[in-house]
């Protein structure tokens, strides 16, 4: 198809899409792809654990008709192209999935069917489901017609609020990648992750805090807008950590938190971290954990106000471009099977191996992981498992840029 017809229709979809309801979606997608050359188009979201692709219903009276509706990630050709964020085309060519990417978070799947995919056409429904992540991103926001359909089961009280104060799962840039998961999804109670960036700076935080109440819920969610209040306020560090123990203290008295809070210069690569009680980070350089790498002195945990005199010291390491460092939580380690036999630290570390020697970007690794963590616990988790992954992947102009700058620094010393 020409390309002001493409244009026409993407802007179609621009100026009805900022009105339309979250269920008038799959329908305007429809009618856009059709105008680009498909001949039908369907939106599949990937559910809260990342197990399932959901469509959503393109009539109203279709939701009881397509409620199961669903396909399975790791075993359908619309799954594959979710979890390599590449197209997918059947062999006759009749058939294509499109990942749905928002930014770097993975959202779903886009199919669309034609007796002629060709390439401008595949290429204009590719621009089509980044628009439809987009908005569905947006929707989501506001909309619990789409929530819902992205559940399973039902969210306790202090799941739902703790999901309401995490950021999205994978953020990132030309630099750098974060992603990080939480299970289980429905029941969590006192870990909390966050990650965010600044111009040349990403923001880590991974939380624990101790029980699995509202209580401690109300802990995380606190202790992650604290942090917040206290980073984009330009405090270090000590600052953020010394501002989360205070006000634990002061609102929600004897509980007992670790976490490590870090940030990275996506410049130069050096990583400064605080760790309060909170299982070592891992370095993964080349394939390989490298033991001890990031192991340091831990610090006392927040919330009985040990570090108002003391602020806590952040201790530093230099990353190699393609490096991966990951967080977790101690409910990843002492998960344990039905016969007792613990997750433990090796076969974390032999998942992540074998994550990086399959080239699995970081959101994948991720997924793959807790898969593993779940059918081992048969997968009724007892306690959250948390996981933060973040991949350092500088590009050739951002190394030019920190070696000019160190230079210039150089000479003029």
């Amino acid at each position: 198809m020409a390309a002001d017809d493409t244009t026409r229709a993407l802007g179609h979809v621009l100026d009805e899409g900022h009105l339309a309801r979250a269920d008038e979606l799959p329908r305007l997608i429809e009618r856009a792809a059709r105008a680009a050359g498909a001949q039908t188009a369907r939106l599949y979201v990937a559910d809260l654990q990342q197990i399932r692709l959901v469509a959503l219903p393109r009539l109203p009276q279709d939701v009881i008709a397509e409620e199961q509706e669903t396909l399975d990630i790791d075993s359908s050709l619309a799954g594959l192209a979710y979890r390599t964020q590449k197209t997918q085309r059947t062999r006759d060519g009749t058939v294509a999935h499109l990942p749905m990417i928002d930014g770097v978070e993975r959202v779903g799947v886009l199919r669309v069917t034609g007796p002629r995919l060709d390439a401008e056409t595949l290429r204009a429904c590719e621009h089509l489901a980044d628009l439809a992540a987009l908005l569905v991103v947006a929707k989501s926001l506001h909309s619990d017609s789409l929530i819902t359909r992205e559940r399973s089961q039902p969210m306790s009280v202090q799941a739902e609020l703790v999901w309401a104060f995490l950021p999205p799962r994978t953020i990132g840039t030309r630099d750098v990648t974060s992603s990080a998961v939480l299970e289980p999804a429905y029941e969590i109670g006192g870990d909390a992750f966050d990650h965010s960036l600044t111009e040349h700076t990403l923001h880590l935080t991974l939380l624990d805090a101790m029980g699995h109440d509202l209580a401690s819920g109300g802990a995380s969610a606190a202790a992650l807008a604290t942090c917040r209040s206290t980073r984009r306020s330009g405090a270090a560090l000590p600052d953020i950590a010394t501002a989360i123990d205070d006000v634990l203290g002061a609102w929600i008295p004897d509980r007992l938190m670790t976490a490590v809070i870090a940030q990275l210069d996506t410049r130069t690569g050096r990583l400064s971290w605080i760790n309060c009680a909170h299982p070592p980070p891992l370095l993964i350089r080349d394939g390989r954990i490298l033991p001890d790498a990031l192991h340091r002195t831990s610090q006392l945990p927040l919330g009985f106000g040990f570090h108002a005199k003391e602020p806590p010291t952040p201790h530093q390491e230099r990353l190699q471009p393609g490096d991966r460092i990951l967080l977790y939580s101690d409910g990843v380690t002492e998960a344990r099977s039905p016969t007792g036999d613990l997750f433990g630290e090796q076969r974390l570390t032999d998942a992540v191996i074998r994550s990086a020697a399959a080239g699995d970007p970081a959101p994948e690794s991720l997924r793959r992981l807790i898969q593993s963590l779940r059918a081992h616990q048969n997968h009724r988790l007892r306690d959250d498992a948390t996981l933060l992954l973040v991949e350092w992947h500088p590009t050739a102009a951002t190394q030019g840029e920190t070696r000019g700058a160190n230079g210039r620094a150089g000479g003029s010393g």
